[in-house]
C-alpha cells in the first residue's frame, strides 16, 4: 500500500474551514436584527378608584363634661368608669348640709316677711276706721284739722309699708326657689343616654362650683362614632358632603368600614386659638407659612359592637372617583398630552417593536390609569427602555473551535 494515497485528503481542509466561515459571516450578514428590549407592563382589567387619603381620629358621637354646680364634698359617686348611664339618672350627689341651711335661712326670712305683711295689714285696717273717725269728727267740728290729717298720713304710710313688704315678699320668694334650685344642684344626674368615659372627681373630694365648673364625670354617646379625619388644604377642594369613604384602624386592617362623608369644618383647628395681640397675630401668621394646614371632615359610622373607641387612629380614603373593570395600566406608560386631551402610549406588536397609538384615559391615580379608548386589554405596553441589544462587535465572528 502507499503511504502517500493517506496523505492526499488534508489538502482540502483549508478549503473547508474558508467555507465554513463565509456562510457563518454571511448567515450573520443576512440575518435581521433582534429586535429592542423594552420594560413593558400588559393591559388589564381591573377596579381602579381615585382617592383622597386623610388621617383620622373616632370621636364620640355625643359627649358631655357634666359637672357640679353646687360647692361642697361629693358624698357619693353613684356610677364608675365604663357604666352605660340613661339621661336623668343620678350619677352623683354633694354634701347638702350648706344648702339646707340656706334654703331654711331664705324660707324664714319669706315667713318673717308675711307676719310683718300681716300686722301693717292690721294696722292698716285702724288707720282706715282712724281716717274715718276723724273724717266725721271734723265735719261736726269736733275735732281739728291737724287731727283729721295726722291720721291721713298715718293711713298713707301703713299702705306704702304694705306695698314694700309684698315686693319683699316676692324678692323673698325669689330667695327661696333659687336655694332650692341649689339644692336641687347636690344631686347630679346625667343629661344624655351614654356611657361614662372618665370619672374626673373621685368620693370624697371637694369641689369649688365659685370659681369654675369642676366636672364630675364625662358620659359619651358611643353606639355612634364620628371620625374627624384630617384633609390637607391640597384636597380639601376636591371632596365634598356626600361622597363615599371608607377607612381602616390599626387594630384591623384588613376590614374597611364604610360610610359617606357628613360635612367638611370651613376653618382647620387653629382658629380656636385665641390671638388677642399683635405679637400673636404676627407668631401665628409665620407659623402658618410654614406649618402645613388640615380642615376636618366629619363622618359618622354606627358602632353597635363598640370596636371603635375614643382617639383610636384610622387611615380614611375619600373616593372622588371609581370605575369598575376598566382596562388599567402603570400611569408610566403615558406620553405626551395631545391637545385634544389624547395621550400616546407604545404598544408592543406581534414582531416586538413599539408602535406609537393614540389613547383617551379616564381615572389617573398617579400610579395607574384608566384607558377608555384606543387600547384591549392584554396587549403590552412600554413603561421604560431595558437594555439595549446586544451589537455585532460584541460577537465572536471567528470559526466554531475545533
Amino acid at each position: 500500500m502507499n503511504i502517500s494515497q493517506f496523505r492526499k485528503p488534508k489538502v482540502f481542509i483549508p478549503v473547508l474551514v474558508v467555507i465554513a466561515i463565509a456562510g457563518f459571516v454571511a448567515i450573520k450578514l443576512l440575518a435581521p436584527p433582534p429586535p429592542p428590549v423594552y420594560l413593558s407592563a400588559v393591559a388589564t382589567r381591573s377596579d381602579i378608584q381615585d382617592t383622597v387619603l386623610a388621617s383620622g381620629t373616632v370621636k364620640a358621637y355625643q359627649q358631655v363634661s357634666v359637672g357640679a354646680q353646687a360647692t361642697g364634698q361629693v358624698k357619693s359617686l353613684k356610677v364608675k368608669l365604663g357604666d352605660t348611664v340613661k339621661k336623668g339618672q343620678l350619677v352623683a350627689e354633694i354634701d347638702s348640709l350648706n344648702q339646707v341651711n340656706a334654703l331654711r335661712s331664705a324660707e324664714y326670712a319669706l315667713d318673717n316677711l308675711r307676719a310683718q305683711l300681716r300686722s301693717k295689714q292690721a294696722t292698716l285696717k285702724q288707720a282706715q276706721l282712724t281716717l274715718a273717725r276723724q273724717q266725721q269728727m271734723l265735719a261736726g267740728e269736733a275735732s281739728s284739722r291737724e287731727t283729721f290729717e295726722t291720721a291721713q298720713t298715718t293711713l298713707d304710710t301703713t299702705r306704702a309699708d304694705i306695698e314694700s313688704l309684698q315686693a319683699q315678699i316676692a324678692g323673698g320668694r325669689i330667695s327661696v326657689n333659687s336655694a332650692q334650685v341649689t339644692l336641687g344642684y347636690t344631686k347630679i344626674t346625667s343629661p344624655i343616654d351614654g356611657q361614662v368615659v372618665a370619672v374626673v372627681t373621685q368620693e370624697g373630694q371637694t369641689v369649688n362650683a365659685n370659681q369654675s365648673t369642676p366636672t364630675i364625670i364625662k358620659v359619651a354617646r358611643m353606639d355612634k362614632v364620628t371620625i374627624k379625619a384630617q384633609i390637607s388644604e391640597a384636597d380639601v377642594v376636591k371632596v365634598k358632603p356626600g361622597q363615599q369613604v371608607y377607612f381602616t384602624i390599626l387594630g384591623d386592617l384588613d376590614h374597611r368600614y364604610q360610610t359617606t362623608l357628613r360635612s367638611i369644618e370651613p376653618a382647620p383647628d387653629s382658629i380656636l386659638q385665641d390671638d388677642t395681640t399683635s405679637s400673636s397675630v404676627s407668631s401665628a401668621s409665620t407659623s402658618a407659612s410654614s406649618t402645613a394646614i388640615y380642615y376636618n371632615g366629619l363622618l359618622d359610622l354606627p358602632n353597635a359592637d363598640g370596636k371603635l373607641r375614643i382617639s383610636m387612629t384610622t387611615q380614611v380614603n375619600i373616593v372622588l372617583a371609581e370605575a369598575r373593570d376598566a382596562v388599567v395600566i402603570p400611569s408610566t406608560a403615558l406620553g405626551e398630552r395631545a391637545a385634544d386631551g389624547s395621550y400616546t402610549v407604545r404598544v408592543i406588536d406581534a414582531q416586538g417593536m413599539a408602535q406609537p397609538r393614540r389613547v383617551r384615559i379616564g381615572i389617573n391615580t398617579n400610579a395607574r390609569v384608566q384607558i377608555v379608548e384606543g387600547l384591549q386589554a392584554g396587549e403590552k405596553v412600554v413603561i421604560g427602555d431595558g437594555a439595549p441589544a446586544p451589537s455585532d462587535s460584541s460577537q465572536h465572528h471567528g470559526p466554531p473551535p475545533m
